[in-house]
């Protein structure tokens, strides 16, 4: 599965895991399961991981905590989407439960959900088209603009 133009790329490449890992709702941020690799993981956990690859330290917020958390994440309007953002989808404006994806250019956006079981790039449209994310709420974006790599030290 091909979801990005050449430049976004993690710097060690696409692990396997990215496109086999399996839906699993207990494997939410800050759950004491196995690795999203080894044990499965839900859409936030997902997406976090994924922003690791790109060497972002991300909290691990459920969906209405990053809704509301105006200190790590700058929130995104719609049509101002980067790659990298994480958009959060739902059946309502109410960011309880709301499901997180990755934008990852132009109208793709990479996530994990239950309906399909494993990852998935879909278009804001084929989000918009289902009852259970017909809403888009918008996009929250990593506000540090340096990148941490594993094994660097963190900058000051």
């Amino acid at each position: 599965m091909d979801v990005s133009p050449d430049w976004l790329t993690p710097a060690d490449g696409w692990p396997a895991w990215v496109w086999t890992v399996r839906y699993h709702g207990a494997g939410y941020p800050g759950a004491a399961s196995p690795s999203p690799a080894a044990g499965g993981a839900n859409c936030q956990r997902y997406a976090y991981e994924v922003l690791g690859l790109f060497g972002h330290r991300v909290p691990q917020h459920r969906s209405s905590e990053l809704w509301a958390d105006q200190n790590d994440y700058d929130t995104i309007a719609d049509g101002e989407f980067q790659p990298l953002d994480l958009l959060l989808f739902n059946p309502t404006i109410d960011p309880f439960g709301a499901h997180v994806g990755v934008y990852m250019g132009p109208d793709q956006i990479l996530h994990l959900s239950r309906e399909v079981g494993v990852p998935a790039v879909w278009t804001i449209a084929q989000f918009t088209d289902r009852d259970r994310y017909r809403v888009l709420l918008g996009a929250k974006r990593i506000r540090s603009t340096v990148l941490y790599r594993p094994g660097l030290a963190a900058p000051h």
